[in-house]
């Protein structure tokens, strides 16, 4: 992170690339304990700037890394893929589970808690954004490892899992 806002700062200083106008915060992951199946990523996009729009994320853990957004369809909610998603002028984005989130599909190994995960995020003015993504318990709701209802991993709800569709 330290070393993202030091890269921003240097690209103000030097010129106006859209890049500096991005700061990413909070990123995690949720370990995926099944090599052939699906993974996701959250984080908060602070924009700085001008309206961007997020267009992609490359990650070379998997087959196919997408954005995805949910949808209510009735009374469930279903997943959806998503060409962009926008990024307000001087506002916030949230990636969240339940919400807008970065879809990993077919991952090529377990993604398994602890480790760290690189990824890239394309925006439309900003360009190539790059952010270590930490990889927190398979059912993690925020960035620390924090289960559904404040437990935290090992608890009585610790090998509880979602389903994530």
């Amino acid at each position: 992170m330290k070393k993202v806002l030091i890269a921003a700062a240097l690209l103000l200083l030097g010129s106006q690339a859209y890049a500096a106008d991005i700061e990413v915060a909070a990123p995690f992951m949720r370990a995926a304990p099944v090599a052939g199946g699906n993974g996701a990523a959250f984080l908060v996009l602070n924009n700085h700037g001008a309206d961007d729009r997020l267009i992609g994320v490359e990650a070379d853990i998997s087959k196919a890394v997408e954005l995805h957004t949910h949808v209510k369809d009735g009374d469930v909610y279903r997943m959806r893929k998503v060409d962009a998603i926008p990024v307000p002028a001087h506002g916030t984005l949230e990636l969240k589970p339940g919400g807008d989130h970065v879809m990993f599909i077919g991952l090529n190994a377990p993604i398994k808690e602890g480790a760290t995960v690189p990824l890239t995020l394309v925006f439309e003015k900003a360009g190539k954004v790059k952010v270590d993504v930490p990889v927190q318990t398979a059912g993690a709701m925020a960035p620390g490892g924090a289960m559904p209802g404040g437990m935290m991993p090992g608890g009585s709800m610790g090998g509880m899992m979602h389903d994530h569709h």
